[in-house]
């Protein structure tokens, strides 16, 4: 937590920058708010701050109605830390106390759960079953707010387990029954299981580059792009679903057309890391704005993102895909992929047909559309992730997974690197070997040469991530074709495996 006088002059300045990072309790009123709340400014003997809107709520602050700070963009804190405690957020974030209870989480994370709650007391105001509770209260609102299912099934599909446990949460931390919160909107509908949500972000934001990534990757059958509007299969927790996003002004519109509304936490969620719409830009530019080389490139684009994945082992088998040849060929493998070993959707919506085969549709894989070679890495990756020796999942320790893929054959540091960029959304990783990256770094006058791009790199620590996505823009934008239309090829895997090569398009 920043100091009281640094939280409270961003009180007073109602500075949207610090929403989602703290909290602003007030005890005259025993109501919590953002920091760009509107309201009059407490007084400051009547003010606490809290890391999380669970630590609020968990000390008997109730949500304030006007500026309603459970629906703010993420901590950037979850996405950039490496920690138990900012993967135990990713993790609640993903449903697991709701599907596995907290024993489950601290399995999970390799520790007692009497050390993990007193860890996250610690680390973040509040347990991790009343960090849990918040997300249902969340989502709880969302459902009651957006759609007209009877408040019994709000209940349970918001992850609580009793219609009592329900009411006593809303009750608790909006001071109004679910009956009173769904009365004070007029957004609810009917729906045959669509959810509209808008996920809001931290301006600014480059929508265009993040679009660009994705149209120019949407796999056939799986994603595609109509207009602004990206739309994809995805397999969730519970049932499939199909994910629908339109950039929109401070947010992106997300309708979700779930198979089973228990997934909805865990779409949104998902759906926040695939646009990276939880980070900190400017935090971000203040850091790489003021190196001397890609400095120029950060201040060009201050609201760059790096786009990330819907799951992340999808994003592996993709980028072994993508070995050595352009996007467009490994857009059509990935799609052949998709059409052979995907599960079709129940309801298939437009040109989207299946999802992405699971780690065990690949583990029994045969032939795939693909070199020998490839495909014994392919085949190798989903049997250790489905045996789970390699960790893929929101809560995984980066460097863990990193270290665990490098023993899977055929994938050498840069697929490994990528993975975790892309898919797990790692802050640090930097695939420097990529064709791409060395392009662009030639291009700023940078020698191609391994010892010296490492070197460079090192001074861009801890945010790599965003330094390696400014120089594969700033390729795509500075030379004849798009990134996407290029091959890119790396440095060899390792001596274990000399027939192979890593590469990517980027």
């Amino acid at each position: 937590m920043p100091s009281f006088e640094h939280c409270y002059r961003a009180v007073e300045s109602r500075d949207p920058r610090f929403d989602g990072w703290i909290y602003i309790g007030v005890t005259s009123t025993g109501i919590y708010c953002r920091p760009s709340c509107p309201a009059v400014t407490p007084k400051r003997e009547n003010s606490r701050f809290f890391p999380t809107a669970a630590a609020a709520q968990e000390v008997g602050f109730r949500a304030c109605r006007r500026c309603r700070p459970d629906a703010v963009p993420g901590s950037p804190e979850w996405d950039i830390r490496a920690d138990v405690a900012a993967r135990a957020m990713r993790l609640v974030d993903d449903g697991v106390v709701e599907r596995e209870g907290v024993t489950g989480l601290a399995a999970r994370l390799g520790y007692t759960t009497r050390h993990l709650s007193r860890l996250l007391v610690t680390e973040l105001g509040a347990g991790p079953l009343a960090l849990a509770r918040a997300r249902r209260a969340h989502t709880a609102r969302l459902l009651l707010q957006t759609t007209a299912l009877p408040i019994t099934d709000v209940a349970f599909a918001a992850g609580f387990r009793s219609v009592r446990q329900f009411n006593d949460t809303v009750r608790a931390v909006f001071a109004a029954t679910p009956s009173e919160v769904r009365q004070a909107s007029r957004e609810q509908k009917p729906t045959d299981g669509e959810v509209v949500l808008r996920l809001p972000y931290r301006p600014p934001y480059d929508v265009k580059v993040v679009w660009r990534h994705l149209s120019e990757r949407a796999v056939p059958g799986l994603e595609e792009v109509d207009g602004q509007t990206y739309r994809r299969a995805v397999r969730l927790h519970h049932a499939q679903a199909v994910l629908e996003l339109t950039p929109a002004d401070g947010y992106v519109r997300c309708a979700l057309r779930l198979g089973d509304l228990r997934d909805l936490g865990p779409a949104a969620a998902r759906c926040r890391r695939l646009l990276h719409l939880d980070a900190d830009p400017m935090g971000v530019n203040d850091v790489l704005g003021r190196d001397p080389l890609i400095g120029p490139l950060v201040r060009a684009r201050p609201g760059l993102r790096v786009p990330g994945s819907v799951d992340p082992f999808e994003t592996a088998v993709r980028a072994v895909v993508g070995q050595q040849i352009s996007v467009s060929a490994a857009r059509t493998v990935a799609g052949q992929l998709v059409a052979t070993y995907g599960d079709p959707l129940a309801h298939p919506a437009g040109s989207l047909t299946r999802t992405f085969p699971s780690p065990e549709a690949l583990a029994g894989a045969g032939t795939l559309p693909m070199p020998k070679a490839r495909t014994r890495t392919v085949v190798a990756l989903a049997n250790a992730v489905a045996d789970g020796k390699v960790d893929l999942t929101p809560g995984a320790d980066w460097d863990e997974a990193t270290t665990a893929l490098l023993e899977v054959p055929g994938i050498g540091p840069w697929t490994a690197s990528y993975v975790a960029l892309r898919g797990l959304g790692a802050p640090d990783a930097f695939p420097g070997t990529d064709l791409g990256i060395r392009r662009a770094l030639v291009d700023l006058g940078i020698d191609d040469h391994a010892d010296t791009i490492t070197k460079l790199a090192d001074r861009w620590r801890p945010l790599r991530s965003y330094a390696a996505q400014h120089l594969w823009t700033h390729l795509g934008e500075h030379s004849g074709a798009t990134v996407a239309e290029r091959t890119s090829q790396s440095s060899p895997t390792r001596p274990r495996d000399p027939s192979s090569t890593q590469g990517q398009a980027a």
